[in-house]
């Protein structure tokens, strides 16, 4: 198969239309006709990841974080960017990514199934039509009334987490829930004036945090690849139904930093 006829799959789930303007969801790295037999997965486009890929024979990289954000000015090997291009091209390992257009079209609603919220909506809407709305993150109604470190405790076992970390009062019950895979703390304002009692999301500063309570919304830090990881199953199993003929590979991966 193609890589070009990948690539129509791929952006038939998550068209390229939803990603935000300064996204750079895509092709990355790779040439439209080159034959592709094996496809290996992972958040990110590291070293490791690649490496990886390489040593598995992979033709193809499909990362939820693009690879390239900005311009390049030149390539070469004593850039940490420059090397990995240079590692995709040695080995003819195509690198494509879906960043903010399956935050839109797949993250939110697979993170919000997880945690099984109802009468869910939008959270950030980024793009309308005459016909729908559509956006990052959703909020809806938890199954059942319960204490935010019990919830935390869901949140927690629900996406694998080892740790994570809860800003509000334990004891306080939360009833509807806001969540936003990756990066964002910049919405707490947005999950407050939607009526969250609590937000899920990653990347919380401390003042962000601190901000929030006073605010009236708890919030739960899942860390940025806590929730984020979910792309890795969900784009197997979509690629494993849709484009049986390929072998799908996941590469290791796992939390960026350990604790001590």
């Amino acid at each position: 198969m193609k890589l070009k006829q990948v690539i129509a799959n791929l952006e038939h789930l998550c068209p390229p239309q939803f990603a935000e303007s300064w996204d750079n969801s895509g092709l990355q790295v790779g040439q439209y006709e080159q034959e592709i037999s094996t496809v290996c997965l992972a958040v990110d486009a590291t070293s490791p990841v690649i490496r990886y890929a390489v040593e598995q024979g992979a033709d193809l990289l499909i990362t939820h974080h693009p690879l390239l954000f900005s311009g390049l000015k030149s390539i070469h090997d004593r850039d940490y960017v420059g090397r990995r291009i240079i590692e995709l091209i040695r080995n003819d390992l195509a690198c494509y990514a879906m960043h903010t257009n399956f935050d839109v079209m797949g993250m939110a609603d697979a993170a919000a199934d997880m945690l099984r919220l109802t009468d869910r909506e939008v959270l950030e809407v980024t793009y309308e039509d005459d016909v729908s709305k559509e956006g990052i993150g959703r909020i809806g109604k938890l199954p059942e009334h319960m204490k935010l470190d019990d919830f935390a405790a869901v949140v927690r076992d629900t996406f694998g987490l080892d740790q994570l970390r809860v800003y509000g009062n334990g004891e306080d019950t939360v009833v509807t829930c806001a969540i936003l895979p990756g990066s964002g703390k910049d919405e707490v304002d947005l999950a407050a004036a939607a009526g969250a009692d609590v937000y899920v999301t990653g990347d919380v500063t401390h003042h962000t945090g601190l901000d929030a309570v006073e605010k009236g919304i708890a919030v739960i830090d899942a860390g940025h690849y806590g929730v984020e990881k979910l792309f890795v199953p969900y784009m197997e199993d979509y690629l494993r139904r849709k484009l049986p003929e390929l072998e799908i590979l996941t590469a290791p991966e796992g939390e960026p930093c350990h604790v001590i």
